[in-house]
């Protein structure tokens, strides 16, 4: 038996190439998602270790904005065996672009670059400050996205936002530091690092020396306020904290590829039973010249294994090629990520790709397997193979129900009784939406004839009697056809999900920014901090050009022992009021947020540096979640009379209609020309980015989805096999009776073209019913839509991308003889 597998293996290679294509993309995927997770691994511990192997001992504070005083540096360099000691400035220091306005969307960090052996900072080009006050380095990202050239002129604020000039020398790489990515950096001598932020201390201190015991030395020095780390150890805490993003993307990643991975087993599944339709007779031959029934089990499985173990093999080397694309393509965007480790292999990746290959595989092939043993010896004596009937049992009838009804149950609790926005909500959607899945997934068999009579009304009707058969032949083996539409319903159903979900929450945010702020131009700083000058507002409020000015400010105070904001507003602002009422609202009142957790009517106590401590009364609940004041709201001569003449800390701006809005953005640029740390935003270009956010996404995903609905068609193909195999004497008599082979072909192309619309059909609906559950689960007054022309889109493709998948098998049945076929038995 082992010879006759392998002899069935050589003899036979086409048939098996669907099922191998299918676990090559599955376990390609899953490889290379682990090889670019392991090099981009690799390459940040290796880049991180580089930097900290110049550091002994570091001293870091305890708290995100707890810095070290200078009396610590003091008690370090003071200490036996140390021999050099430097502190670290890094603090905001926002450098102003081209425009004359703040560069990025946060203020950029100042580092003070140190000279000698604890230099840490990578100057890929040009070099660093050394000792010259007048001279700043640039990080490679600003310096590119701002035009800056070395040896130009670039200005950055200091603390008091006063500028400062200084000749840009060198560029610096931000490696593997994800703040410096964000924010962007600016180094200078630590003297003028130190002038330019005001820093009070250092953010890290760092040391060299050669004394046995040096990191106890240097604890003891500090004392426990500080913690105190080995070079070893720097270098393994900002390898992890790198590695957070890297390993989020590997997360994202690892979903698709077990989408791929499920939808390749059910390719598997068909392709086998595809191979134990074909080889009935044989199998039967074998029993009746001794083979046992496990002797044909195991034979099956034996082409399980080798094929899974060969297409599992290729799926690495896929892996190892797609990975090495991926870091191209970062490298060609000079994407932040230490992109320049080598690409490698790993054991534990080669050994997690064949297991996961030749598992799926083995799985899938079992249920062929036992079948192939309940293949009766007499029927070899039999001249035609009979065709499966299916009958639909009370028991799949029970369990498609039991399904459906947990499934739905599950998911109006997640979408009418779970609050919204909360990420329970919406796990309870995704269980539910798993086990409605499972219940159509039952019930798909029953459901395969009358969507094969919808999907197929048009083309029966338009393509005569080539069209009619392949509308009946779509819908003849149910069970097959079922297994075969549902791996392209997965497909589907997630790609138009995605779509909705994209598209409702583009329209949902679009109408919560139109409907609180219906605002033309935001005008505030990076941190939104409150630095609008007053007069700014009132210059542009007695402007013909514009509509309406609206201002809010705040501070920081202590609410009721917590450290809050508290703010007015001045304008047209309509706050989300849930409870309580702002009419009237005046001196002793406040609005809150509902999240905060305070009642209507209760009195809170706010520490104000005017008025002392007063209590106000809470009249009105606000929507946190949609509004965009500050958490506590008092009324506008109030908070003048408790936090004196704040500036705005934003102020939103409509144009006049009628009025060109670039003539209305020269009036506001020009209330702002003095102040380069306010910076003018228009709402359509918010809504720009945030709508190319959104396209992205869906484009990224789309493509990764687009890998199952690649296996899908594959799957469609094979079924298509099995059906020119079973019907290769049918065949046959309709082209004795007249049929051509155009039409032979027409034929199986259109029944392609169903099989492909039922699986998008019930994709289509299933994407939709979740996406929106998702969609509300997921934001509070959420609005639904759905972008009919994209799922359109997805159900022409479907159908077209089906009678690709057909060519091949309708040649080949069109190619066969007409005697030769009857012959057949």
């Amino acid at each position: 038996m082992l010879k006759t597998a392998l002899a069935g293996l050589r003899a036979h290679k086409l048939r098996l190439l669907l099922t191998s294509l299918a676990i090559t993309l599955g376990v390609g995927f899953i490889a290379g998602t682990f090889v670019l997770n392991d090099t981009m691994q690799a390459g940040f511990a290796q880049r991180v270790t580089a930097d900290a192997a110049k550091v002994d001992v570091a001293v870091l504070p305890k708290g995100p904005d707890a810095v070290l005083p200078e009396r610590v540096l003091e008690r370090i360099r003071a200490l036996d065996g140390v021999t050099e000691a430097q502190g670290l400035i890094r603090a905001a220091a926002p450098v102003l672009g081209r425009d004359g306005k703040t560069a990025g969307n946060a203020p950029t960090t100042a580092l003070s670059v140190v000279r000698g052996p604890l230099d840490r900072t990578d100057i890929v080009s040009g070099t660093g400050p050394g000792t010259d006050d007048q001279a700043a380095v640039l990080d490679k990202n600003t310096a590119k996205a701002q035009g800056f050239h070395l040896g130009d002129t670039i200005t950055v604020l200091d603390d008091r936002q006063r500028p400062h000039r200084f000749k840009l020398v060198g560029l610096l790489d931000p490696g593997v530091d994800q703040e410096l990515s964000y924010t962007g950096a600016v180094g200078f001598t630590a003297a003028t690092a130190q002038r330019m932020t005001g820093a009070k201390g250092y953010r890290e201190i760092d040391v060299a020396g050669t004394a046995p015991g040096l990191k106890q030395a240097v604890a003891a020095a500090v004392g426990g306020a500080y913690a105190v780390r080995t070079g070893d150890e720097l270098a393994g805490d900002l390898a992890r904290a790198a590695g957070v993003e890297i390993r989020s993307l590997t997360t994202g990643l690892l979903l698709f590829g077990v989408v791929a991975m499920m939808v390749a087993a059910l390719v598997i599944y068909n392709t086998f039973n595809i191979l134990v339709a074909q080889r009935t007779r044989e199998m039967a031959l074998l029993r009746c010249i001794g083979a046992t029934r496990g002797q044909v089990f195991g034979s099956i499985l034996l082409e399980s294994v080798v094929v899974g173990a060969l297409a599992s093999a290729l799926g690495l080397v896929i892996g190892y090629g797609l990975a090495s694309l991926t870091l191209t393509v970062l490298r060609a965007l000079d994407a932040p990520m230490p992109t320049n480790a080598a690409v490698t292999l790993t054991p534990a990746t080669i050994a997690l790709g064949l297991a996961v290959g030749v598992v799926v595989t083995v799985g899938a092939a079992l249920l062929p397997a036992r079948s192939a043993t309940g293949v009766a010896p007499i029927a070899a004596l039999r001249s035609q193979l009979e065709e499966q009937t299916f009958r639909s049992g009370r028991l799949r009838g029970l369990f498609a129900a039991l399904f459906l009804v947990a499934g739905l149950a599950t998911t109006s609790v997640g979408v009418f009784v779970l609050p919204p926005g909360q990420q329970v909500a919406l796990f309870v959607v995704m269980a539910g939406g798993a086990l409605t899945f499972l219940g159509v997934l039952i019930l798909g068999p029953v459901l395969v004839r009358p969507l094969s009579a919808l999907a197929g009304w048009l083309p029966g009707r338009l393509f005569g009697v080539p069209g009619r058969l392949a509308v009946d032949n779509s819908g003849r083996n149910p069970r097959r056809a079922a297994t075969t539409t549902i791996a392209l319903t997965i497909g589907v159903t997630l790609m138009t999900l995605i779509s909705v979900v994209t598209a409702s929450t583009r329209l949902t945010m679009t109408a919560k920014l139109d409907d609180q702020f219906p605002i033309d131009y935001l005008l505030a700083t990076q941190e939104g901090d409150a630095a609008v000058p007053r007069s700014v507002a009132s210059q542009l409020r007695g402007r013909p050009e514009l509509a309406s000015v609206a201002q809010i400010r705040d501070a920081k105070s202590t609410v009721g022992g917590k450290r809050l904001k508290v703010g007015t507003f001045t304008g047209p602002i309509s706050p989300y009021v849930i409870a309580g009422s702002m009419n009237g609202f005046g001196a002793g009142q406040a609005a809150v947020d509902d999240d905060l957790g305070m009642r209507l009517g209760e009195s809170i106590s706010v520490k104000t540096p005017k008025a002392g401590t007063v209590s106000l009364k809470v009249v009105a609940l606000l929507d946190g979640s949609q509004s965009s004041l500050p958490p506590v709201t008092v009324a506008e001569a109030a908070f003048d009379t408790y936090f004196g003449a704040v500036p705005d800390s934003r102020v939103l701006i409509n144009i006049r209609d009628g009025v060109p809005p670039e003539q209305a953005r020269k009036v506001v640029d020009a209330a702002v020309a003095a102040y380069p740390t306010v910076r003018v935003t228009s709402s359509t270009e918010v809504r720009g980015q945030f709508d190319e956010t959104l396209d992205m996404l869906l484009m990224i995903v789309t493509g990764l989805l687009g890998l199952a609905i690649l296996i899908s068609l594959l799957g469609i193909a094979n079924t298509l096999s099995l059906s020119v195999h079973e019907r290769t004497r049918e065949s046959a008599l309709l082209r004795a009776l007249g049929l051509t082979r155009a039409q032979l072909r027409r034929m199986l192309s259109i029944e392609a073209l169903v099989l492909g619309l039922i699986g998008a059909l019930v994709g289509v609906v299933l994407g939709g019913v979740f996406g929106w559950a998702a969609i509300r689960a997921m934001l509070d007054g959420a609005v639904f839509t759905v972008p009919a022309g994209q799922i359109g889109l997805f159900v022409v493709l479907s159908g077209v991308a089906g009678m690709l998948a057909a060519v091949l098998p309708a040649r080949r049945a069109a190619r066969a003889s007409i005697v030769g076929s009857l012959a057949t038995g």
